[in-house]
């Protein structure tokens, strides 16, 4: 499959290089024809100079034929563009954009472009490794209205079957990592001592339900 990247910093070479090596084709996009240094002498796909969101350039990189495009330049603007572009004016279905602002990039994960923002994003990981059982989401869906978050669950609810739980809390258990690994839960599925619970809930609900999954003893 074809794929357009705007952008050839760091992020933009080494996601070229990933798909690269997974046998797809590439094109990068680069104002400053310094930065495909970074792609390096053997890289096989198409270095094209210019304005990623201009339409020409965009066309001399195939984003009409593309299969995916990615804006990840360093301008938050450049990049919400570009992916608007390759999205409304050539029809590329899937396309992601880097946005440094975390609040523009809920404004446009609602416009239906998903978004990678990369200072929430580095937070959240920080914290995932300080809060190991804390509400941090690990996935956002586009509307921003609903989390994927591990949380922690009371041990009395061990023996209990995880549709109670959903029931109880209006969530859903999308996964459990039991042993290291991953299971879907059916109505079945009994919650284990060391079991960590994935759940599905909208994003502002999670903190009360962490603490309710904390502190609700299972009903008689």
């Amino acid at each position: 499959m074809h794929f357009v990247i705007m952008g050839c910093g760091r992020v933009g070479s080494t996601l070229a290089h990933s798909l690269v090596k997974r046998g797809h084709d590439v094109a990068v996009i680069d104002q400053d024809p310094a930065a495909f240094h970074r792609l390096g002498p053997g890289f096989p796909g198409l270095r094209v100079q210019g304005v990623g969101f201009d339409r020409e350039v965009m066309k001399d990189a195939g984003v009409p034929d593309a299969f995916a495009f990615a804006a990840v330049s360093s301008g938050d603007n450049s990049n919400i563009i570009a992916a608007r572009v390759a999205r409304e004016t050539f029809g590329v279905q899937h396309v992601v954009a880097r946005i440094y602002d975390p609040a523009r990039a809920e404004i446009y994960q609602r416009l239906g472009i998903p978004t990678v923002a990369t200072v929430r994003w580095a937070a959240d990981q920080t914290l995932h490794h300080l809060l190991p059982e804390g509400t941090i989401p690990d996935y956002f869906d586009p509307s921003g209205a609903l989390a994927l978050s591990r949380v922690h669950v009371d041990k009395r609810w061990v023996g209990r079957r995880l549709s109670e739980i959903e029931r109880l809390f209006g969530c859903r258990v999308a996964f459990v990592t039991r042993l290291g690994d991953g299971i879907i839960p059916t109505d079945e599925t009994v919650y284990q001592e060391g079991d960590e619970l994935h759940l599905v809930a909208p994003r502002g609900t999670l903190p009360e339900l962490e603490h309710k999954l904390d502190t609700v003893q299972p009903p008689d």
